[in-house]
């Protein structure tokens, strides 16, 4: 009966030997097999923007131009950071249900940097993407294509912000969205989608201005081209 208990003892740990033997070759050829990768290029891609005012003001979506550069590093597996460079155009539409021969918009240049977290999975080929992370923003530059004249087509809603200049121009907020990547021999092309939330307002929001809050929203689509990858040896 001892030997028999001993026989057992010996076998499961020869069993458990095996198993720490093959998860450590297992890992090992993970780590041989994976490479980091830094990548480059350049992106461009159109957005829909608007502005969320409180006292509510009646818009609709702004199309603008977005393009940048973006600097992407994968440190590991499904897992990486990335950096970007963008000049957009935001801004806001307005809509006159009421008197359609009327129109508003504001266009709103923006210099901005995003600090994402890649994340991504697939194969060689084909990979699902998502980027989430915050992002802050510079205004460069302002314009307005309206037809007002100074008149409010409509007394029940706010038209201050007709007369106001961008007060804040620092801009700030969370953006995310998903993806998907093509890999070949000469790069990485990636069409992707992105909501941006602002946490910050373009008007000052003390007590007595006229909007407690003023802040972006944009939906955007690009398409980005990365290099293949610097670090390959």
């Amino acid at each position: 009966m001892t030997n028999g208990m001993g026989k057992i003892r010996n076998s499961v740990r020869a069993i458990f030997l095996i198993a720490a033997l093959a998860g450590a070759t297992l890992c090992q050829a993970q780590k041989k097999t994976f490479r980091q990768e830094l990548t480059l290029g350049p992106s461009f891609g159109v957005s829909l923007s608007s502005v969320s005012f409180s006292p509510r003001v009646p818009t609709q979506m702004k199309m603008g131009f977005n393009g940048g550069v973006t600097a992407r590093w994968i440190t590991e597996r499904n897992l990486g950071l990335q950096a970007e460079v963008n000049y957009t155009q935001n801004g806001w539409q307005e809509k006159f249900d009421s008197a359609p021969q009327y129109t508003y918009k504001r266009t709103i240049n923006y210099i901005e940097l995003p600090f994402l977290t890649h994340i991504y999975f697939g194969n060689k080929r084909v990979r699902f993407i998502f980027n989430l992370g915050p992002k802050i923003g510079y205004m460069l530059s302002e314009s307005t294509d309206s037809n007002l004249n100074g008149e409010n087509p409509n007394p029940n809603r706010p038209d201050e912000q007709h007369s106001l200049g961008v007060q804040k121009r620092f801009d700030w907020g969370l953006c995310g969205g998903p993806g998907l990547e093509i890999r070949t021999g000469i790069g990485s092309f990636i069409l992707e989608g992105r909501y941006y939330y602002a946490l910050g307002d373009i008007f000052n929001s003390r007590k007595g201005d006229p909007f407690p809050k003023s802040s972006n929203q944009v939906i955007s689509a690009k398409v980005t081209y990365l290099l293949p990858n610097l670090l390959r040896k």
